[in-house]
Order: C-alpha cells, then structure tokens, then sequence
C-alpha cells in the first residue's frame, strides 16, 4: 500500500508543454506592458505627453498579478530541473542562463537606455542637465543603496534576470529539504489540506503576511519587500509541481480562484469610482486602509497566477514548431525587447500625431526589430548565443 505522507511526484517522463506556453505567454504579456509604458500615466524611461488614463488601469490590475505569475511560473521550473541535475549543475546552468546574461546585459544596454531616457526628458522639457550629468545621477543612485535587491535595477528590466537567479542560489537548499523525507511530508500535508474545497486560498496568507511586515518599512519597488514578495511565488511554484494533487486542485477550484479574483478587482474600481485614494493608501502605511489596499492586491496576485496556470493546463498542453522555436527564443527576446522599445518609442512619441496611432506603430514594430535581431544576429552567432544565455548550437539541436 502507498504510503499516505509521501506525495506524487509529477512523472518525470512526461513534460508539461503548458508551462513552457505559459513561461512564452509570460514573456509576450511583459512585452505589451512595456510597450505600451509610454502611453500610460505611470513612470517609464520614454513618456508620450499624451497619456491614456484606460491603458493606466488595464495596466495597473496586470502589473498585480503578472510578475508574481512570472515568477510561480520559474520556480516550477526548480523542481522539474533538480530531477535531473545535481545541486552543482543546477547552479551552474542557473549561473550561465540568468547571471552572465544579466551582467552582459546590463553593461550591453544601461547606457544605452539612460540615454534615450535623458533625451526623452529634456523633449518633455521635465530635465535641462547635460547626459553626463544625468548619467552620473543615475549611477549615483546605486553607489548609495548598499546592500539592497535594488542593485538589480541596474540592469533596468534586466532586474528580473538578477532576482532569479538570486532566488535559485537562496531557497536551493530549502528545495533539497523539500525533496527529503521530512520536507515531502510537510509538501504531502499541505496538499491534503489544500484538497478541502476552498483549502488552495490559504496559500494567499503567506503573500499577505509578506506586504504587511516589509511593506511599510521597504515600499520602493526592487527592494526588500518586493524581493520576498516574489521569491515566495517562485517557492510556491516550486512546491506546486512537488505533488501532483495540487494540479487536481487548481482544476477543481479554478472556478473558485477566479470568481475571488475578479471580486477583488471590482473592489478596486469600486473603491477608485467612488473617489476614494487607493493609490495614496496603498503608498501611505500610517493609514489603516494601507493593510486593506495591500490585502486585496495579494488576493488579486494569487487569484490569478494560480487561475493562469489552469488555463495552461486546460489549453496548452500540446507542442508545435512555434512552442520550440519560442523556448528558444525566449531569453533573448526578453534581453532585447526593452532597449528596442525604448529607441523605437524614443522618436515615435515626437510625432505629431495622436496617441492610438503611435500606440499601433510602437507595439507591432518594436515586436518585428527584436524577433529581426533575434534570428537574423542572435541565434545564428556561437558567441552572441552564449552571452544571451542561449545553447550552443549543436547542444540545441539536439534538446
């Protein structure tokens, strides 16, 4: 008979083709976020002068949940990739494929994309330093942080780079724990709790409790509170794919996950409608209304990863040639997407014209230039392979 306490393990044969959709969809939903950056009302390196306050919401709500996604989506990727690598190997791959691109990016693209930036500003009229100045600003800013997650940003959205492989090297150990006997008792009786109905939403307490304790004290973005906040979705990733009854349950609750998700959101524009300041109190933690704001944005970010991975399992679980070109592609199309938005939207938002069209010139073009470099520099140079954290050829070929 099998033993109750020891979980099933999801079968190390069969690949799931959905988490490589959904690691692709993932990729495609940051790019239309940063592509449509300069339209919107928030902060971003080139700003249009019109603004879209439609596209600010639809933005808001996806910022919510799509790195915390991002993120459950990686991890899950941890316990499929330690099946069959050692700790060594798993830290070394981790190392060549997220580290070396993210230095090498940085150093590639900072400047690059400061630069547009500065020009962008002085156009606006919002800046009147020269971009040495501007530049040695920028630097400044990191030399003055420390010790900090922040130093990520360096790489601007190469951060994400740095965040995952800081992750990878941080909770390795408690992953090799998860797979020992203690450890998969613990993942076992989390799964038997979980199969209650309803039981998967205590999952959504840990991610509360994360912005309740750091959030007042590290509110920037990239700083302490968010570097938790997310590596505890790359953990949950993790411990998702550790017992195969936690599939079972997000496709029995499914349901259940998005209706809580959608209620969230409608508290949202309710509480905006009405005129109240969400935006004040999800910045401002000497007001009570700071913990009901950050509740109901961990409600949200949970709801909807987990109900994105259900649509991956419903949907996606088939290959084609687009799925392997695409996994390759992947990384470096994420590495090279922001720099060219950034210079194609540079002298896009100059024009006179209205903003939806420059909106319909930016995202197709900036999509077309960097699947361009992609296939036509990218892919097909040994080294430039390498230092986007790609295979080489004939190991490639052969996967």
């Amino acid at each position: 008979m099998q033993n109750p306490t020891v979980p099933q393990t999801s079968a190390k044969t069969t690949r799931l083709y959905y988490l490589d959709w959904l690691r692709v969809t993932a990729i495609l939903i940051v790019f239309l976020f940063h592509s449509v950056h300069p339209f919107d009302m928030w902060g971003w390196h080139v700003k249009n002068a019109e603004q879209s306050l439609p596209l600010t919401i639809i933005m808001t709500i996806l910022s919510l949940w799509g790195m915390p996604f991002f993120f459950l989506v990686a991890g899950s990727a941890g316990w499929f990739a330690l099946l069959r690598r050692s700790p060594r190997q798993y830290v070394s791959e981790r190392f060549t494929r997220l580290f070396i691109p993210f230095i090498l990016g940085s150093i590639l693209f900072w400047s690059l994309m400061v630069y547009f930036e500065w020009g962008n500003r002085v156009y606006l009229g919002t800046v009147t330093i020269s971009f040495a100045d501007y530049f040695a600003a920028d630097w400044a800013y990191y030399t003055r942080l420390g010790i900090n997650p922040m130093w990520f940003g360096i790489g601007k959205h190469l951060w994400f780079l740095g965040f995952l492989f800081a992750f990878a090297v941080i909770t390795l150990p408690l992953f090799l724990w998860l797979k020992r006997d203690r450890g998969a008792r613990l993942v076992a009786w989390l799964a038997s709790v979980c199969e209650h109905r309803g039981g998967i939403l205590l999952w959504a307490l840990p991610f509360i409790a994360v912005r309740y304790c750091l959030h007042p004290f590290f509110p920037s973005e990239h700083d302490w509170s968010d570097f938790v906040y997310q590596m505890s979705y790359f953990i949950l990733g993790f411990v998702l794919y550790a017992d195969e009854r936690f599939a079972r349950i997000i496709r029995r609750d499914w349901w259940l996950l998005l209706g809580i998700g959608i209620m969230a959101v409608l508290v949202l524009f309710a509480l905006y409608g009405m005129g109240y300041p969400i935006f004040d109190w999800a910045t401002n933690a000497m007001l009570p209304q700071f913990y009901l704001a950050h509740f109901v944005v961990a409600v949200i970010a949970f709801t909807f990863s987990l109900t994105m991975l259900f649509v991956g399992m419903r949907f996606m679980q088939a290959t084609n040639k687009w799925l392997v070109y695409a996994q390759e592609a992947v990384l470096p199309f994420f590495i090279l997407h922001q720099p060219v938005i950034i210079v194609i939207a540079y002298y896009v938002v100059q024009w006179q014209m209205g903003l939806v069209p420059k909106l319909l010139i930016v995202v197709p073009s900036s999509f077309l230039v960097t699947v361009g470099i992609y296939e036509f520099i990218i892919r097909r140079i040994p080294l430039l392979r390498a230092m986007f954290g790609m295979k080489a050829l004939d190991k490639a070929q052969a996967a």
